[in-house]
């Protein structure tokens, strides 16, 4: 019977993870455990290496997915696949001090915690040689989910836990799975409160490969807290299409203001130019973000632009006349130029997303 799952999410770990498993064997020694590996059609072939792994090592396993990605939705994944009364989820790159397992292991064996979290953020832990920018960034992280989720967690942010089945079970059906965080998820997503055990370790540096955080992790983590916060109301994606579009205004005041006192052009010019910079740059940062796990490339850019582009055109024409409509009739210019920008949003958004980031269908069999 296995005691422990270890589940672990990987991309381009081709380099890590024989050593990561010569480091599990040494210190789960007496345990029954299994590793599940779960690899995100990784380019430098760690899938297959850790294929050939599992031939001659029964513990190991290993999950390919194809044509999606991101690390939460693969721990779920991993989870899912496994029938141990515990499991534990960190990451690839030997950063996360997997000497403290059995003691997660033996915590919750002793009923003591639902869920064991490997802190940064106590006495006895510590972040190596992160630099202040990182460290910074990470500090305002977790104060943030602290504040707007009222987590009490050290370290709400670690990626390196251990839980009981049974918690994960109660769970999973309110889990957002998007972005890096998996943690944060999990505890607010459960339906009681779940007992928790943290434990110091030091956070080490990675010991091959290059780094995943990007700037569009931060993104993802904004908006796991915003479906946490008003996901049951509004759709996530539309929260993330509407900031975009927001910052789509920005771009074309900026490009309208220095075409009309920079160059010198006349207004219907430079608002044609403003619009037509303002949806370009909208499309990309959406196709980049909103829709990252359906995220247009290379041949299929240009016709998802125009489509874009011809959608957003019609949403302008419905801003603009329910703003009208609604000015001539009550004269109230700010709640008339709500009602539009509301109105000429959700149409972008609902006609963007069924002409242009289309989930493909699944053929027959598949």
């Amino acid at each position: 019977m296995i005691e422990l799952a270890v589940v672990i999410p990987t991309f381009n770990e081709i380099g890590n993870v024989e050593e990561l498993l010569a480091r599990l064997d040494r210190v789960l020694v007496g345990t029954a455990f299994e590793v599940i590996f779960v690899d995100d059609d990784s380019p430098d072939g760690t899938a297959a290496k850790l294929h050939a792994i599992a031939v001659d090592n029964p513990r190991v396993r290993c999950l390919r997915r194809v044509g999606r990605r991101g690390l939460s939705s693969a721990c779920v994944e991993g989870m899912l696949a496994t029938g141990a009364a515990h499991i534990a989820v960190m990451d690839a790159d030997l950063q996360h001090d997997e000497t403290i397992l059995p003691k997660m292991l033996q915590t919750l064996q002793n009923g003591g915690a639902d869920l064991v979290v490997g802190t940064r953020y106590m006495e006895g832990g510590g972040v190596s040689e992160w630099d202040n920018s990182r460290q910074k960034i990470s500090s305002f992280a977790t104060s943030l989910s602290q504040r707007i989720l009222g987590l009490t967690l050290n370290d709400p942010m670690s990626g390196f836990f251990m839980i009981q089945r049974s918690a994960f079970e109660g769970a999973v059906y309110g889990l957002s799975n998007i972005g890096f965080k998996i943690l944060v998820d999990l505890v607010v997503s459960s339906p009681v409160p779940l007992r928790v055990k943290e434990l110091p370790y030091q956070f080490r540096n990675r010991h091959a490969g290059d780094s995943k955080l990007d700037n569009r992790v931060a993104w993802d983590f904004l908006m796991l807290l915003a479906d946490k916060t008003i996901g049951r109301w509004v759709p996530t994606r539309l929260v993330s299409f509407a900031a975009i579009g927001s910052f789509g205004v920005l771009v074309h005041l900026a490009v309208l203001a220095a075409a009309l006192s920079l160059f010198g052009q006349p207004f219907t010019q430079g608002q044609t130019m403003a619009v037509m910079v303002a949806m370009v740059g909208n499309f990309f940062l959406n196709n980049a973000l909103t829709y990252r796990d359906q995220q247009l490339r290379g041949w299929r850019l240009l016709p998802g632009l125009l489509k874009f582009m011809a959608a957003c055109s019609v949403g302008a024409f419905a801003n603009v006349g329910v703003a009208s409509y609604i000015h001539g009739g009550y004269g109230h210019w700010v709640l008339s130029a709500l009602a539009g920008v509301v109105v000429g949003t959700v149409w972008n958004y609902g006609a963007t997303a069924w002409l242009v980031w289309v989930k493909p269908k699944k053929t027959a069999g598949a």
